[in-house]
């Protein structure tokens, strides 16, 4: 289903996506940014490269609303270590090896099936696929994300997200020995035109800004063990400007490279430490996660 608008007067300088809310009935911000990355929003037939596009008198604005498959999720008893929870929130340290929520090929056995069950309560901001899910990790990278239990609480954590008021910090084990001992990643990514399955470094034109700091913490025998911290939340944004700088994460089989003599279920990457103001309560709240004992076998082996 299509919609048009055209923009009048009392519209001129407003956002896009602010304007898109007070337009469409039931959609919200979160979902209105969803569609325009998807590129089914168009102003005046041209791609907006941005949420944020100040619109201006006569833009004409046509939006492609594609009814979501309803599924029928299960709820299933599924373990979760829940590092933190109250009536608003929760913080969760994802297994390596669990999809988030589901989607072709993964309807069971997901983050999402285990939410359902632990908690009555979870928001529906980005579709009834996702329910609570505020941001998402890899199947293969473990470690934490928060969930929301209400709309309102999920769009002020995903604020603070969008923001960079909410801090992700990584830990990973890549390829090869990290000249520099501090650096910043800033390139754009887009889909591989190649491969449409996987991200690739584009032109700084093209994609959407990616930027990435880390910091190696230690190398040996032509491996690193690097911090990394995430200044935007692309898809695979990590594995992908690992890879970039020549050195990609060990075990990350889409990005990286076999070793004959090290055998990983994927990728080292870890998220390790999440912080953020609680959207209620306006207390700043730290949480980290411990190395899974994989992983930091795997440490101790390659770095002793």
């Amino acid at each position: 289903m299509q919609k048009q608008f055209v923009v009048d007067e009392s519209s001129i300088n407003k956002r896009l996506d602010v304007f898109l809310e007070s337009q469409i009935e039931n959609v919200t911000r979160s979902q209105i940014k969803h569609l325009i990355e998807k590129g089914l929003v168009l102003v005046n037939d041209s791609l907006p490269k941005k949420a944020g596009h100040l619109l201006k008198t006569k833009d004409i604005i046509l939006v492609t609303l594609i009814e979501e498959e309803v599924l029928d999720i299960v709820a299933e008893d599924l373990p979760l270590d829940i590092v933190y929870e109250d009536e608003y929130l929760a913080v969760i340290n994802k297994a390596q090896g669990m999809v988030v929520h589901p989607a072709v090929g993964n309807y069971t056995g997901t983050l999402v099936n285990a939410l359902m069950h632990h908690f009555k309560n979870l928001s529906s901001v980005n579709s009834s696929v996702r329910p609570g899910i505020v941001h998402r990790l890899d199947k293969d990278t473990s470690g934490l994300l928060v969930i929301a239990k209400n709309n309102d609480v999920h769009e002020k954590l995903a604020k603070q997200i969008r923001e960079k008021s909410a801090k992700r910090v990584y830990l990973a084990i890549c390829s090869g020995n990290i000249k520099e001992d501090s650096g910043v990643i800033n390139k754009n990514l887009d889909r591989s035109t190649k491969d449409r399955k996987k991200i690739a470094v584009t032109t700084p034109t093209k994609g959407r800004i990616a930027i990435t700091e880390y910091k190696v913490l230690e190398r040996f025998n032509n491996f690193s063990y690097v911090e990394f911290n995430l200044l935007t939340g692309r898809t695979h944004q990590i594995r992908v400007h690992a890879k970039y700088i020549g050195h990609p994460i060990l075990g990350d089989a889409t990005y990286g490279h076999a070793y004959k003599n090290i055998k990983l279920k994927g990728q080292l990457l870890h998220a390790h430490k999440l912080s953020f103001t609680h959207p209620i309560t306006g207390q700043f709240m730290t949480f980290e996660a411990p190395l899974p004992l994989y992983f930091e076998k795997m440490v101790k082996t390659l770095f002793n």
